[in-house]
């Protein structure tokens, strides 16, 4: 049973308005949901019911496409890094999943193992991000090598994009891109959020979503509000304890805030405990009875302390949302000095989930 205020809330009425808001900027290009690391922090079976208008699921692990198959799921689902063992292609085969294929390793995997039948693969191109894919040189021999495989029934090409949400864009990687695969004459798989936002579909084949889909803008100079995306986990606990501070007082371990004038702190139930980052700084926004208000000390495992001196109405009991509606977990991540994606994944197993439809 849990004693504390603190509560992750999941609203998927949320997920599916950021969804249509996903598909009014496809330009028909269908949508692979991309739902790893468990849905982004967010529970891959909490929100599943909140997924259907997607046209197909994204994810890393094996154990998430075995999941959403044992949902009746018939939809593609994507294997981002595809397999690593002769078992693990064995279960692609039983669960049909389409495999992203980057390495020689991949290739000799589908030509050793009888599939019974073939499977879609995702062919991908390294443009630039130097992370996973085929050299730009070698794509035409993979490709060929793909081609012949009996293993394979379809081939798409892919990339990804390295800084679609910053000033070098993705021009310079889909020139590289567009080198390698325009003669081969078959569907492109490339954007991501950043990249669908300020470059629009390309009439992809397929575009892959990640961080909109819960309503978080993926391009700094950008809001998720002025994209029409909501927060999908709202971050929310209370103020357990009052403590009103002299001019000089310190708080929390270290004494690393002062108090310049007489103060009236909030004491929350939160801390990096429940995933809210130790590394907050002073004057770090939390939103108090919908008004924002600085955090003041070092947060502790437990709680974390808030300036409520200008809102009187605060007291015992009053509501603290650390991020999500009305405080984008994106600003608070600015914060911390680390992105949305970190927070969202690091919310710890002692915070209960409340759903809402």
């Amino acid at each position: 049973m849990q004693n504390r205020p603190i509560r992750a809330i999941i609203k998927r009425d949320a997920l599916r308005h950021n969804i249509s808001a996903i598909k009014k900027l496809s330009g028909g290009s269908k949508v692979f949901g991309v739902v790893k690391a468990d849905g982004y922090g967010h529970g891959l079976k909490r929100i599943y019911h909140g997924l259907s208008a997607l046209d197909g699921l994204a994810v890393i692990e094996m154990e998430a496409a075995s999941y959403l198959r044992a949902q009746g799921d018939n939809r593609p689902i994507l294997l981002l890094e595809g397999v690593f063992s002769p078992q693990e292609m064995r279960d692609a085969i039983r669960l049909n999943l389409d495999l992203v294929v980057h390495s020689f390793r991949q290739i000799e995997l589908l030509r050793q193992i009888d599939l019974g039948k073939p499977l879609n693969v995702f062919m991908k191109v390294n443009s630039g991000m130097n992370r996973l894919g085929f050299p730009v040189d070698d794509v035409a021999q993979c490709y060929r090598a793909l081609k012949d495989c009996a293993a394979v029934k379809s081939i798409t090409t892919m990339t990804h994009y390295a800084d679609a949400d910053n000033e070098r864009g993705v021009s310079w990687q889909d020139a590289k891109f567009s080198q390698a695969v325009d003669s081969l004459g078959i569907p492109t798989s490339k954007s991501n959020s950043a990249a669908l936002i300020r470059f629009g579909s390309n009439a992809q084949g397929w575009i892959r979503p990640g961080i909109m889909l819960y309503g978080v803008s993926p391009v700094e100079s950008l809001s998720a509000l002025s994209m029409d995306l909501m927060p999908v986990m709202t971050l929310k606990s209370e103020i357990i304890s009052v403590q009103n501070l002299n001019a000089g007082d310190r708080v929390g371990y270290g004494g690393t805030y002062t108090a310049k004038c007489d103060l009236r702190i909030g004491i929350v139930a939160g801390g990096y405990g429940d995933g809210y980052p130790r590394a907050m700084r002073n004057g770090s926004p939390v939103l108090v009875e919908g008004v924002r208000v600085p955090l003041v000390g070092r947060v502790s495992m437990d709680s974390l302390a808030v300036d409520i001196t200008k809102v009187p109405a605060a007291n015992v009991g009053s509501s603290a949302v650390l991020w999500g509606e009305g405080l984008p977990v994106e600003e608070v991540a600015e914060h911390a000095g680390t992105i949305s994606y970190e927070l969202l994944t690091r919310v710890t197993r002692r915070v209960p989930f409340v759903c809402f439809d």
